[in-house]
């Protein structure tokens, strides 16, 4: 039986309709700066290993402005609940983060990327139950990646370091792997992290010092991103347990769902 004619005609007219296809649209500039940005729903917010919201649900949205010179500044904001759930001094009012961070990326061979910039983390909220408390945060980092693999060191530079007075110099070392499974669209993730403290009290830079790990999967699909991962700090409760009774370290699962656009 000689082949059907239909199978070569239906491959050569999809040939012809992607040859056609328009190109995606360039993102809008502003002073030739690219305009991107992202959105994210997840089951709860983790940050080096943290619960921001207590385990409960999360909506975040950032936006990016690049430079093809390789400068970039950034927005993003999310909601929180762990300054509120720390004080049993009430009402403290403080459910969203705010941050603001830009700096420069340059990839100075094939493959490899070194990141410089400074972000600054802020709270704004009612904290007259508390005076002169203060959970905003500033932190210069460096950074350098190649291909699937980066190394970050972020340092304090603002006097308290996320609630903790005069802490400036504490720090941030994260080592994260995102290794893509082929072209299936998988990636696997792996991360380690260590916060140190940088108080006069070693009292109180042992109480807050932690370990962070976190492995998980991504899969993208029609332009979403699906990720879920299992993170683990070993935080001490006298350091980071709430008014509920809870950790907000230790042993979480997370899942989000990003759309890029």
């Amino acid at each position: 039986m000689s082949p059907s004619p239909i199978l070569p005609l239906l491959a050569a007219l999809a040939v012809q309709l992607a040859a056609q296809a328009p190109a995606p649209p360039a993102p809008p500039s502003i002073l030739g700066f690219a305009l991107t940005g992202s959105t994210t729903l997840g089951s709860q917010y983790i940050f080096r290993g943290l619960s921001q919201t207590d385990g409960k649900p999360t909506v975040q949205a950032e936006l990016d402005l690049v430079h093809p010179t390789g400068f970039y500044a950034s927005l993003a904001m999310s909601n929180i609940s762990w300054i509120s759930d720390q004080f049993s001094a009430g009402p403290v009012s403080a459910g969203v983060e705010v941050d603001l961070f830009g700096g420069y990326k340059w990839g100075f061979a094939k493959d490899w990327t070194l990141d410089l910039g400074a972000y600054r983390y802020l709270y704004p909220g009612d904290y007259k139950a508390v005076p002169g408390y203060t959970a905003n945060t500033t932190e210069a980092y460096l950074g350098l990646s190649y291909s699937w693999a980066s190394l970050k060191y972020s340092r304090v530079i603002s006097d308290g370091n996320f609630g903790v007075a005069k802490a400036s110099g504490s720090s941030y070392i994260d080592l994260s792997l995102a290794f893509p499974l082929g072209e299936s669209g998988w990636t696997v993730l792996a991360h380690g992290g260590k916060t140190t403290y940088a108080t006069s009290d070693s009292a109180v830079n042992s109480l807050f010092d932690y370990t962070d790990y976190k492995l998980g999967i991504a899969k993208e699909i029609k332009g979403y991103t699906l990720t879920l991962a299992g993170t683990n700090a070993d935080t001490k409760d006298a350091g980071y347990k709430n008014l509920l009774g809870r950790n907000i370290g230790k042993d979480r699962v997370t899942f989000t769902i990003t759309k890029a656009f």
